[in-house]
């Protein structure tokens, strides 16, 4: 079977059609991404689905739909808010348990894009780095779930300071 390759620029977008494109090229992506993780990551279908439906949760809701970027272009940061804002605003109930499910998907994401090329060492590691910071996350999830009266902006704003180096 042929590798589908894939260039930067097959994922950006500024139109509606350029957009359903690179949709397109996701579920391309999104395909092979599933059989990676049976054939080389050596995981049961099953466990493979449920890793390739989180990515696509990611790829698709989150950093196309979402902040309109190119998925081949990882910024510092974005996935630290998937995981601490835009996934438990988004979410009826959040659960950690659901974000570490995420978190696995984003990352073998990220390995996979490294591996075909498309990603630097350094924006995987970075990538790897965000998934992994799962302590914030639980923090952040629990402290949602107990907000009360106007909480909301202080923590909306407490990710964003934490994410340019300033604590609160």
């Amino acid at each position: 079977m042929t590798e589908i390759v894939f260039d930067h620029e097959d994922f950006d977008f500024e139109t509606l059609e350029q957009e359903l494109k690179v949709d397109q090229h996701c579920r391309h992506l999104l395909q092979r991404f599933y059989g990676w993780l049976q054939q080389e990551q050596e995981l049961s279908p099953e466990r493979a689905s449920e890793l390739a439906f989180s990515a696509d949760y990611y790829l698709r809701d989150y950093l196309l739909d979402f902040l309109r970027r190119n998925p081949l272009r990882p910024q510092s940061g974005q996935v630290r808010y998937f995981a601490g804002n835009w996934y438990i605003t988004r979410t009826m109930e959040p659960e950690f348990k659901v974000l570490q499910g995420h978190l696995e998907a984003v990352a073998y994401l990220y390995r996979y894009l490294y591996e075909l090329g498309l990603i630097s060492c350094e924006e995987l590691q970075q990538m790897e780095q965000e998934a992994a910071e799962h302590s914030l996350y639980q923090k952040r999830i629990t402290s949602f779930l107990e907000l009360k009266g106007d909480g909301f902006q202080e923590w909306d704003q407490a990710l964003r300071l934490e994410q340019q180096g300033e604590k609160t």
